[in-house]
C-alpha cells in the first residue's frame, strides 16, 4: 500500500533552499535525518499525469485557497515570489523562486482538488 509521497528538489544551494521551504511549510512537521537533512511534511498531494509531445519530465507545484492572500503573506515573510499572477484557466499560478534559482509553482486552482 503506498503510504505518502516524498519529493525531491535537486540544488545548487540546499541549505539556503531548505530555509526558503521551511518558511513557506512553516507548521508543518519535520524531522531531523542528520547531517542537517531536514525533511518536511507537506500538506495533502495529489498527483495528475499530462500529455506532452516533448520529453517526459516532473513538476513541483504548491496549492492554495486563496493565492492574493498567500502572496501577500509570503512576501510579507521574506519569499521572493515572482512578479504577478496569471490567469490559466484551470487555476490562478505564480512562482516562487528559491535562493538556488529553481522555481516552484504556486496556484490557487480552479478544477475540482483530490487532495483534501
Amino acid at each position: 500500500m503506498i503510504t505518502g509521497t516524498h519529493a525531491i528538489v535537486f540544488s545548487t544551494n540546499a541549505q539556503a533552499d531548505r530555509e526558503v521551504l521551511a518558511e513557506l511549510l512553516r507548521g508543518h512537521h519535520r524531522v531531523d535525518a542528520g547531517d542537517g537533512w531536514v525533511i518536511i511534511a507537506l500538506p495533502p498531494a495529489e498527483v495528475a499525469v499530462h500529455p506532452t509531445d516533448g520529453p517526459p519530465q516532473h513538476e513541483l507545484y504548491l496549492m492554495c485557497d486563496d493565492i492574493e492572500t498567500t502572496v501577500a503573506d509570503l512576501t510579507a515573510r521574506g519569499v521572493d515570489i515572482d512578479d504577478g499572477v496569471s490567469d490559466q484557466g484551470w487555476g490562478l499560478l505564480t512562482t516562487i523562486t528559491l535562493p538556488s534559482g529553481a522555481r516552484l509553482g504556486l496556484y490557487q486552482p480552479r478544477h475540482p482538488v483530490a487532495a483534501r
